[in-house]
């Protein structure tokens, strides 16, 4: 048996050598622009008003996306909207667009994944209590499937970003050219 475990602590060691504090890092960020990037870019675009300042005049799909229900009791007018309405739907907006080409660049790379991080909690949030995601979509953890949109999908997008969280960008990364933990 001590023989075994030997051999395979001398074979995590070499592969521990071989991957180093590169591959994890990396492998987070590319599965999160071959997967996630066009997801929450697309998704920004639609919250775009009109004109070359239309991150400031957010569409109704801002509005639908962020606040369903209070959109809807003001009758699907955002004029009739407050001002606090409108700050979250630039920001919401702002934060879509800019935390994944944070991510997509390396550049502050553990604060774009917390951000995030808090992002998808919002969003689920957003889904089950205004969007009134439930059954499948809702999905559990445990129950043997795995393709639930919000459970076990979002599950995954957190710990995604928690491995950038606590590795950082990796080699390939502006973090890593300005010296940036």
């Amino acid at each position: 048996m001590t023989a075994l475990l030997s051999a395979y602590t001398c074979v995590i060691a070499c592969i521990n050598g071989l991957l180093g504090t590169w591959l994890l890092p990396t492998l987070a960020r590319f599965s999160f622009i071959a997967v996630l990037f066009f997801y929450f870019w697309n998704s920004a675009k639609t919250k775009l008003g009109d004109g070359i300042f239309g991150i400031l005049h957010p569409s109704d799909n801002a509005y639908i996306a962020i606040f369903p229900k209070a959109f809807e009791a003001a009758s699907y007018d955002s004029s009739a909207l407050s001002s606090f309405h409108w700050a979250v739907a630039v920001a919401g907006t702002a934060g879509e667009f800019i935390l994944p080409i944070l991510l997509l660049l390396g550049l502050f790379t553990r604060l774009a994944a917390l951000g995030m991080v808090g992002f998808v909690l919002i969003q689920t949030y957003v889904d089950v209590t205004g969007h009134g995601k439930t059954g499948m979509d809702l999905g559990t953890w445990f129950d043997g499937a795995s393709g639930s949109l919000i459970m076990d999908q979002r599950l995954l997008w957190i710990v995604l970003f928690v491995v950038i969280i606590a590795k950082g960008a990796g080699p390939i990364s502006l973090d890593k050219l300005m010296k940036i933990p």
